[in-house]
Parts: structure tokens; sequence; C-alpha cells
């Protein structure tokens, strides 16, 4: 897409989530397919000014954007120096007005690289929610994560967030090789006796260009079967919503109100924007109920160098017309529990929803209750949730 086709929609109001991207990690784990990079050393004044710069690039081509939220991913953002985080969430909210007095401003952390001191200055930095990679509560899971911190560590790191920020989140990994459903009974219990408000259960997916992929299709070990992960999936639903915590998304869970309101914007089908190395987003296009996607160079050094050289890390933006835009909300929203919103899909997409599925389909999987489509919303029952790929396949054909 030209530069000027970029340039056509800055007279379009709407609400975005901004999502930064910190490309750095001291070590990769085996099972991250995210775009992240292991480097000896990071000069932080030259990627403070660039993420500056490329906020910058942005809002002068998109001045009336208004902020959602603000979300540090990664990577590893708690590699980040307080004085960047800083720096950048005063550059947003200078470039653009909050769509309200309180945006919610998440960081992702690892327990290896907690302390508390760093945790106290990110909070005056402005972040009000943390996101912490527990990913497991026993050491030998760990190990064969190839997460750095220990059990211990991550109990520790989990009081320090508690401590320092009202709103906490954290993550774990099931469906590990030989997870039995007793094994993961009990550490669920347990971390469900911190009593988050939020809660990212994720199963053990295999990745292409993962080391893990290498090694699993070696046979150097095997997953749960189809079965075994569906109990466990079952057992997760239960024990979660027995806790308070009932899942909103396919893969996360929340008491009332506090739902990630970041990825929300994604799931809902609302703009983003994203900044820093291998981020992507999806903004107001140029004709009613499309969009633009954009995409960040990849490799950092690259990225790097082309903010240098032309005041931006873009690689492309593409012109997403509104069949496709439409596709892309249908995809999304339907891994919510309450599915999607009949008249806000209209709304953002012109046409009513069953107007992109195929009818037949959609009457099959209503007459077997994996759907149900009211006259104001349209998701998956609780026995289509865990067949999304296969319904999606069914309905968009």
């Amino acid at each position: 897409m030209s530069e000027a086709t970029f340039l056509k929609s800055n007279e379009i109001t709407a609400p975005a989530a901004i999502y930064v991207h910190w490309p750095f990690c001291l070590k990769k784990c085996p099972y991250c397919d995210f775009n992240s990079h292991v480097r000896d050393t990071v000069n932080h004044k030259n990627w403070q000014t660039a993420l500056v710069q490329e906020i910058t690039h942005f809002a002068d081509r998109f001045p009336n954007l208004k902020t959602k939220s603000i979300f540090f991913g990664g990577g590893t953002p708690s590699l980040m120096e307080a004085e960047t985080v800083e720096l950048v969430i005063d550059t947003i909210k200078k470039k653009w007005p909050q769509s309200s007095d309180n945006i919610e401003i998440t960081l992702e952390a690892n327990p290896s690289s907690i302390e508390a001191g760093r945790f106290r200055e990110y909070r005056a930095a402005g972040v009000n929610r943390i996101s912490v990679g527990i990913q497991s509560l026993r050491d030998d899971a760990l190990k064969f994560l190839g997460r750095l911190h220990s059990a211990k560590e991550a109990i520790n790191a989990l009081g320090i967030a508690r401590e320092t920020f009202d709103r906490v989140s954290f993550d774990l990994i099931y469906t590990r090789p030989e997870q039995t459903t007793a094994a993961w009974e009990k550490e669920l219990s347990e971390a469900l006796a911190f009593e988050p408000s939020h809660l990212s259960l994720y199963q053990l997916t295999i990745e292409e260009g993962t080391a893990f992929y290498h090694q699993f299709h070696r046979g150097k070990f095997t997953l749960p079967d189809e079965d075994e992960a569906a109990q466990l999936y079952t057992l997760t639903q239960d024990m979660t919503t027995h806790a308070g915590l009932p899942a909103y998304e396919i893969s996360n869970h929340a008491k009332t109100g506090e739902e990630s309101k970041h990825n929300l914007c994604y799931w809902q089908g609302d703009y983003y924007l994203g900044i820093g190395p291998g981020a992507h987003g999806r903004l107001p296009g140029e004709a009613p109920y499309t969009a633009i996607a954009h995409n960040q160079i990849k490799r950092p050094e690259d990225w790097l160098k082309a903010i240098g050289n032309r005041k931006t890390g873009l690689e492309s933006s593409d012109h997403i017309n509104a069949e496709d835009r439409a596709v892309e909300m249908i995809m999304m929203g339907l891994r919510l529990n309450t599915g999607i919103d009949k008249e806000a899909f209209t709304h953002k997409t012109g046409k009513n929803i069953e107007h992109f599925m195929d009818s037949t389909s959609l009457q099959e999987l209503i007459n077997g209750k994996f759907i149900e489509n009211s006259q104001t919303y349209f998701k998956l029952t609780t026995a289509g949730l865990p067949l999304l790929n296969t319904i999606l396949a069914k309905l968009l054909a």
C-alpha cells in the first residue's frame, strides 16, 4: 500500500488498543514462536528514541485515534528500563486522547526478571496491571519448558506483583508430557489458592519453527492425546468456574470486571496499533467497514535501522476489504464465551453476521447444539468451544 493511501485514513476517529513490543529475552523458550531474541547487550537509549519515533510516525497519520489500552508485550518487557516505559506511556497519552480517565496499561513480566524496586518503578511510570509468565508451579515442568526461574521464585514474584499492583494476572501451561488429571488438579488448586483475579491457562501446542517442534517430531517427547487433553480442559473449566474465575475466552479466566480490556479489543473487532519489531495491527481503512493491516519489521536490528533511515519500522501496510474484515471479526469473536454481539457486529461490518456464513452448515451446527444464535448474540456452546477451528472451517467455507 502506498504512503498516500496510508494517509487517507487520518480523518477517521476511532478507539484503538496500543501494543508495544519489546523483542528481547534472557533465553528463548523452546515452545515460543513469538518474535523474541537473545542479545548480550541492548542500547536502551536507542530503543527509547526509536519507540517514541514510531509512535510519532503513526500519530502523524492517524491523529484521531483514541487510546483504549496500552500493552507492553514481548519478549520480556520487564527487561525494559522504567524510564523507557514511562516515556512511551507519556508519548502515547500526548499524541492520542484516552478513551477514559484511567485506561488499562499492562506489562508482561517473567519471574526471573522481577525485582520489587523495578516493579515499583513501573507502577510509578504508569503501569496499572501486570501479567506474570509463571507457566508452572513445578520445577521439573519449568526445566522442561526452558524457564529460568524455579517454582519458589515464581511464587515470590507473584507476591511482589500483588504487593505492587491492584490488578495481577499470571499464566500457566498445561497438557504437558505425561501430565495426568490428578497432577493438574493439584497444581491448578495451588494456583487458585492465590485468589487471582485473572488467569491465563494455555494448552501446550507445538509450533513450527520452535525447538519443541523439532524435538516432538523426532519423538523426544509426547503430549496427552485428544481425549486426555479434553479431560484436562473440562477439569480446568470446572475448577476455575467453581473458584469464581469462569472462562471469558477459550484460554482466559477472570472475576467479573477483571477481564483484559486490551485483549478484548482484539476479540471484539476493535482497532489496534502495533509498535516495535514484529508488531502488527488493524487500523481504520479509507472506505467504510475496511481496515489497514500493518506489519513491523521483525529483526530488532533491522527495525532499529529502518527507524534511523526513514523514521518508521513499518514493513508493510495492506488494505483489508469489508468481507475479509468481517470474517476476521467472526474468527476472533467466537473465542469469547459470550460470543459476538450482533448489533455491534452489524455496526462494524454493515451486514448481519449470517451473511458471511454457509447457511447449511450453520443450521447443522445449531441443530447439533454447537452454536447458539439468538436475536442479540451469536456464540459457541460449551460443547462447541473446544471445536472452534473445526466449526470455523465449516461456517466460513
